[in-house]
Parts: structure tokens; sequence; C-alpha cells
């Protein structure tokens, strides 16, 4: 069945797009699949897009409600509809202007660079999540964890736990110019490093391959010669959430 929603994180927040279908149910879909990763979301905001539908002060209030209980705000809300408009600015939401005196909004797909660089160094017990990307300039001690959305770039040693495309984009990667995390995840894949001597002397880089985690060189042609690294995950893959 068709999702009547869609969930994209940016650099403002989460951007929920409303697609056809009763308001209730739509609202109830939203709901489901925010509560399935709640602990993710806690804490961020939400641009909610709307289209042509009218939207009530009572619905657009139904639906910041069920956000708050999740954990996030309703900020804004973006539609074309002039009962819409009317009813986000008596809520005190922000709204676009209108299409004639702003550029068209455009959709926002993993390519486009969203996300924040963060200069320190994770200890043990601390967490890092973002619903974008996430480049960090520092190392990734044991103990401490990188969460992101989309790809996650160290520009250091990386030796705790990564999980990259956290809402289900395996299309994601993660670089690091020392790849030797504990637990490595991306989308519902996950791995375990295994036990190697030396650390990686080269920039490594991860991304699923034929439905495994690979690692290679960060400089390696775009098929992996598996077997032949320094990192051969393909035996450690395993699926389904930690």
């Amino acid at each position: 069945m068709r999702e009547s929603i869609t969930i994209k994180g940016t650099n403002e927040g989460l951007v929920i797009a409303l697609g056809d279908g009763p308001f209730e149910e739509v609202v109830g879909e939203m709901e489901a699949q925010l509560s399935a990763k709640a602990s993710f979301f806690v804490g961020g905001r939400v641009a909610l897009r709307v289209g042509d539908r009218a939207l009530s002060s009572d619905q657009l209030t139904e639906i910041g409600g069920m956000l708050e209980k999740i954990g996030v705000t309703l900020w804004a809300v973006e539609g074309t509809h002039p009962t819409t408009c009317l009813s986000a600015r008596e809520l005190g939401l922000e709204v676009p202007l209108a299409p004639s005196t702003t550029p068209v909004p455009v959709e926002i797909s993993r390519e486009d660079v969203l996300g924040f660089v963060v200069r320190r160094t994770l200890r043990s017990g601390q967490a890092l999540r973002h619903a974008g990307h996430i480049a960090l300039i520092g190392d990734v001690n044991p103990g401490a964890e990188v969460v992101a959305g989309g790809d996650v770039i160290v520009w250091g040693k990386l030796r705790g736990t990564v999980h990259a495309g956290a809402m289900g984009d395996e299309g994601a990667i993660i670089c690091a110019l020392q790849l030797a995390p504990g637990q490595i995840r991306i989308g519902s894949r996950i791995a375990r490093s295994p036990e190697r001597g030396r650390p990686p002397s080269v920039p490594e880089l991860a991304r699923v391959h034929e439905g495994v985690i690979v690692v290679e060189r960060w400089d390696a042609p775009a098929e992996p010669k598996l077997g032949l690294g320094s990192w051969n995950l393909r035996l450690k893959a395993l699926f389904g959430p930690r």
C-alpha cells in the first residue's frame, strides 16, 4: 500500500508531506511512523507540507498535539489553500509567502547536502544524532554513538557505534580517516567490526552492496573487490534492529 506521507530530514528540522487520503487516516499514519522512531525525533521540529488541503485551526491543533506527545514541535505549515494559511497564522505558525512572490519549493533528496558540521571529540557515553547528514571533525571514541538520517563523515578516528541512514536509507554511506567502529549500521543492515590487529592505515568508506555492508578504501572504485580490502564484512552482515 502506498504511504500517504513522507518524512525527510533537513538542516531546519523534519519536513513532513501529507499525501492523499482522509485526514484522520493520514494523521494516524504520520503518528505511527514517528512513534516507531520516537527517540530519534525527540527535541526536533516539524514543517508540515500539506499541498492544497484545506485545514482548519482545530485540525492543525490536533496535529500539533500529536507531535508534542512524541516530543517534537510543529513550527511551520506550507500549503496553497487560503483556509490552511489563515489557520496556521491564527496559531502563530510560520507560513511561507505566496508562491507568486517566492521561488517554487522543490523536493529535497539525499544528494542535496543538508546536515551540519561538528568540531569536537565524542567521548564514551556521549551521542550525536541528527535527521540529516553529519560531518564530525574529531574522533568518536569507544562507547560513543553517532546516528544520522543521512551520511556520516568523520574526519578522524571512528571507534564507537555509528548508524547512517537511520530512517531507512540504505544508500547512505559512512566515511572516516580511521574506520574501526565497534558496531556499524546503514539503514536496517548491521555489522560488527572483526578483530584486526592494527587499525586501518588508509581512509575507508562503508556502504551497502548487494544487501550487505562492505568497507573499501575511500578512493576505491565504485565496485568493491570483496575479500581484498582490509575489512570484509560480508559474513558479519545481519538484518533487523539492534
